[in-house]
């Protein structure tokens, strides 16, 4: 099972608290979006406006993979955030991107739903909770995974376009394995369906005929594993 960094402040619900479990070293850190907007972190600030919240960021320390959320009760804007499907045009955006990931903090959403129940359709389903999930690729063990993954996709196509997912599910999966306790509602336990444990990068090249890319053949995905 994965480590993780040292405990956030606990989530005031109902009175109760609830605490984000974790041990004390990791290079990922969660935190629930609510608690993300009262306290952002270092390099981060939050506009409050009057149809919800204005995320900002400082890009030359982080990349910030997160689409706007809406809600019944408000929207969150992410500025500068290139979104979890991240698309490139040419060689220079490709090199621009790939420099990013290996020497910033990424950000990105995940989230819980509630499982499905008889008769409920999964685009349907209740979010019980978001969080922030932000993973710092300048250390070792990320950037090597990451240089070799994104090595590996490139030299596996001849020119054409590509897709290449980057999935965390296993690190986060365990993550949210020991966090359970935090989607319990008043009345009884939630068995959640966790979603959004990857992000996307899509290069789109200028070939005149890209058969590979036309019939699906050029997809790409490898696990990114944090400790």
């Amino acid at each position: 099972m994965s480590d993780f960094t040292e405990a956030i402040k606990g989530l005031e619900t109902s009175g109760d608290t609830r605490t984000i479990r974790k041990p004390p070293h990791s290079n990922m850190r969660v935190t629930e979006v609510d608690e993300f907007l009262r306290n952002p972190p270092a390099g981060f600030s939050v506009e409050v406006l009057h149809s919800g919240y204005r995320v900002h960021s400082n890009p030359d320390d982080s990349l910030v993979l997160i689409d706007d959320l809406n809600s019944a009760r408000q929207r969150i804007i992410f500025q500068k955030s290139l979104g979890r499907k991240v698309k490139m045009h040419n060689l220079w955006e490709y090199t621009s991107i790939r420099n990013s990931l290996l020497s910033k903090t990424i950000y990105l959403l995940m989230s819980a739903y509630e499982g499905n129940v008889s008769g409920t359709k999964k685009k349907k389903s209740r979010v019980l909770m978001q969080f922030v999930v932000s993973i710092d690729c300048c250390d070792p063990f990320v950037k090597w995974q990451l240089e070799r993954g994104l090595d590996q996709a490139i030299s596996s196509v001849a020119g054409e376009s590509y897709k290449v997912e980057i999935d965390l599910t296993e690190s986060l999966e365990s993550w949210a394995a020991i966090n359970s306790h935090l989607l319990t509602d008043n009345r009884m336990p939630v068995k959640p369906v966790w979603r959004d444990f990857s992000f996307t990068l899509k290069y789109y090249s200028d070939a005149f005929f890209d058969f590979a890319h036309w019939f699906g053949l050029s997809k790409r995905k490898f696990d990114l594993r944090v400790t």
